[in-house]
């Protein structure tokens, strides 16, 4: 049986009818189109599809659609409103990213670290990606886009801006 709920997504509330089983990673992918948010392992193990709800990262494979109605969810179409956020530019700019499936589960989840610890060290930052895989990166590049991510939103500027 179907219910219709409001999530409000990206700051935009979207009207959807979902069965009360409807996990929020498919609810977002099938009936929002928002395909950034990626479906790796459907057991929570590997973080690909990692959102903010409420500004902390959660997996979405884990939530139920009707579990969120009223919530803030942010996904990473929906991260910066104009041009790309310090955190994902940082990550172009340091290679920290090769096939890209995990890019927005490991962005989302560096939003929320930083936002606890806006100058962790490369073993907090290792720390706060565990839960998060790659299979192509060997972690290093996406580590160091995050400490160039967070220096930047110390600095209040875009990573890698000309001083």
């Amino acid at each position: 049986m179907k219910q219709s709920i409001t999530l409000t997504v990206n700051g935009t509330d979207r009207a959807v009818n979902v069965e009360s089983r409807a996990l929020l990673a498919y609810v977002l992918r099938d009936q929002l189109d928002l395909t950034g948010t990626h479906v790796g392992c459907d057991t929570s193990q590997c973080g690909a599809c990692t959102v903010l709800l409420d500004g902390h990262a959660v997996k979405s494979c884990t939530l139920l659609a009707v579990q969120v109605e009223g919530r803030a969810i942010t996904t990473i179409e929906g991260l910066s409103a104009d041009g790309l956020h310090p955190v994902q530019q940082a990550f172009w700019e340091k290679h920290g990213l090769q096939c890209g499936f995990c890019t927005p589960g490991m962005i989302l989840t560096a939003v929320d670290l930083l936002s606890q610890n806006p100058d962790p060290s490369e073993a907090e930052i290792r720390h706060g990606l565990e839960g998060n895989y790659c299979r192509c990166t060997g972690y290093q590049n996406i580590v160091a886009a995050i400490g160039a991510a967070a220096a930047a939103l110390r600095s209040g500027k875009r990573a890698g801006a000309a001083a």
